[in-house]
């Protein structure tokens, strides 16, 4: 599409060529031979009186209106704008933080109809639908045991998050469970980011077991900076020993900070929860459009420039050719004068 930036100085052509057409010539004062029989003088040599002025052929006249033109015409600036491009911008950032402890290798999360198959395994299945369905946001994924490591960046490259996700094993991080260590983590991600919602969603089969940060007090810290928690416990809460879920404490983190707590006994549990998450949690995106714009002043400058060149090529080239035949029928009439 084209258009002119500046179209309101079209004005200055129109003004231009109004003053050209009823605006008197301006005329310098310069000194002067009166002669009273003027009138006679010209009518007996046949010519007729004009005012002082350059002469313009119609030819110059039409050049130096269409440089005018030209001029103004850049000056109005026009450009071509391309389509628009559409960029969009993840409105939030969220981090999946999930338990690896050695825990999660026990071999009781079952679906319907189905062999039981151990609590890892089918975390990653759930996990990685969730991310699918996540297309416009922003997402980390943080794996804690005895002590909580990032394992992908908050990033639009799901694909890769989801090959990192699949290659967790059981106790990679250690035997135990840092809860409060992971939500500080995750903490430590989200202040490199600007996004308006931060969202941790926490999974784990077990209770914290001597985090560097109580979780209580970092479940705290994560709500003075807006960040909701939710949580998920899966395993049997009825179950005994150290590695039953603390239920009440993950129901505390995600009061604390504004979230939901979710309890998962079996695999059609757990995945029914992270689609519940994927309801609730919006998927509106912000989008950015860019229209590029190129200048194109210049055709009309250049055009402009090479007619008053051209001009002044014809214009030499008309007075050379002039001078010359003058001097040649000078010199023809020199010589059919007879000598003396």
């Amino acid at each position: 599409m084209w258009r002119l930036d500046y179209p309101w100085l079209l004005v200055v052509l129109a003004a231009g060529l109004a003053a050209y057409r009823w605006l008197p010539p301006y005329m310098e004062p310069r000194s002067a031979l009166r002669v009273p029989f003027f009138d006679e003088i010209a009518a007996a040599t046949g010519q007729r009186a004009s005012l002082p002025g350059l002469r313009r052929s119609p030819m110059q006249r039409a050049v130096y209106t269409l440089v005018f033109a030209l001029a103004v015409l850049a000056l109005c600036r026009p450009v071509r704008v391309e389509p628009p491009i559409v960029h969009h911008q993840a409105v939030r950032d969220m981090v999946l933080a999930v338990d690896i402890s050695q825990s999660m290798e026990t071999v009781d999360i079952a679906a319907a109809g189905a062999a039981p198959r151990d609590r890892l395994s089918v975390v990653k299945a759930v996990v990685n639908t969730f991310i699918a369905a996540r297309t416009d946001d922003r997402i980390g994924l943080t794996i804690f045991g005895s002590a909580a490591y990032p394992q992908a960046p908050l990033t639009m490259d799901h694909s890769t998050v989801q090959d990192l996700l699949a290659q967790l094993q059981p106790g990679m991080a250690g035997p135990n469970t840092a809860i409060g260590d992971a939500i500080g983590l995750a903490i430590k991600q989200f202040d490199q980011t600007p996004a308006a919602d931060k969202i941790l969603i926490l999974l784990t089969d077990g209770a914290d077991t001597g985090s560097a940060i109580p979780p209580g007090q970092a479940a705290q810290i994560a709500a003075q900076r807006k960040i909701v928690i939710h949580t998920i416990g899966i395993g049997d809460p009825n179950s005994q020993g150290e590695g039953r879920a603390d239920f009440a404490a993950l129901q505390s983190i995600a009061q604390l900070t504004g979230g939901r707590f979710f309890s998962a006994a079996d695999a059609d549990a757990l995945a029914a929860v992270y689609e519940t998450l994927n309801r609730s949690i919006p998927h509106d995106t912000t989008v950015i459009s860019h229209q590029p714009k190129h200048d194109f002043f210049w055709v009309p400058l250049g055009a402009a420039l090479a007619l008053l060149v051209l001009l002044q090529l014809y214009l030499m080239a008309a007075a050379y050719w002039t001078q010359t035949r003058t001097q040649t029928r000078a010199a023809r009439g020199e010589a059919a004068w007879p000598s003396t």
